[in-house]
């Protein structure tokens, strides 16, 4: 764990000097949350704002674990990545310092997405909620981070990851549940939401909130997170030989 932990510290240390880059990736999700959040006229419920913060905080973790490929991919271009490889700790422990930081990285910028969401006139959680929120929102970023940061390693430059980012970031978004229920969806829509990782997290913290613990999400994820883990290390095992 020893290596693991330097190379997270490595990466939070450069991740707080981009003050500028730390504001700009909080600006989507906190437009969401107040323009969408506080200006649709939504009908099928009282308060749309509670019923898509869930949504915005998986939104805020999911784009920010895509970024741990974007990571990845800078420092082979740097010439960072060799020379990690050269060193005597297991390789597999600089994926996952990466994506032990990415996913703390989420967890940070969900962190405040939540207050503001609470500041606009959210529900209140009670520390119970937050903490089963957080354990979804954690396997959740950790197992997109493993996916992102193994398909970076096939890329070979940064416009290609780009792409790649763009054309599942958004269809996994609007295919999920966070911008409505499944009653109010087209028949067509019903099944790739319900079968969305996305959805999984989303609808879990939605029963948080109303006092349901979400075993059967926060156990998909987790068998998630462990078999594309698995898959993430074999394959950093295997191309960087």
């Amino acid at each position: 764990m020893k290596e693991v932990i330097w190379y997270f510290w490595r990466d939070l240390t450069r991740w707080k000097r981009g003050k500028i880059s730390v504001i700009s990736s909080l600006m989507m999700p906190a437009a969401w949350l107040i323009f969408v959040g506080l200006a649709l006229p939504i009908r099928f419920t009282d308060n749309y704002l509670d019923f898509i913060t869930p949504g915005i905080l998986v939104m805020t973790v999911f784009m920010t674990s895509l970024q741990g490929g974007a990571l990845l991919l800078f420092d082979k271009i740097l010439g960072y990545f060799n020379k990690f490889l050269a060193l005597p700790a297991p390789r597999e422990t600089l994926l996952l310092g990466k994506v032990l930081f990415v996913s703390f990285r989420g967890m940070v910028q969900a962190t405040v997405i939540l207050v503001l969401s609470l500041f606009l006139g959210a529900h209140l959680y009670s520390p119970t909620d937050i903490a089963f929120t957080y354990l979804l929102l954690f396997l959740l970023g950790m197992m997109f981070s493993c996916i992102s940061s193994s398909i970076a390693l096939y890329l070979g430059d940064h416009d290609s990851y780009a792409a790649f980012s763009a054309m599942i970031s958004m269809p996994l978004f609007f295919t999920s549940s966070a911008l409505m229920p499944y009653d109010q969806m087209p028949d067509w829509l019903v099944i790739p939401a319900r079968i969305n990782p996305l959805s999984f997290a989303i609808d879990g913290i939605r029963d948080i909130s109303v006092g349901i613990i979400p075993f059967n999400q926060i156990a998909g994820l987790g068998i998630g997170l462990i078999v594309v883990l698995g898959v993430s290390v074999l394959l950093f095992r295997r191309i960087t030989v």
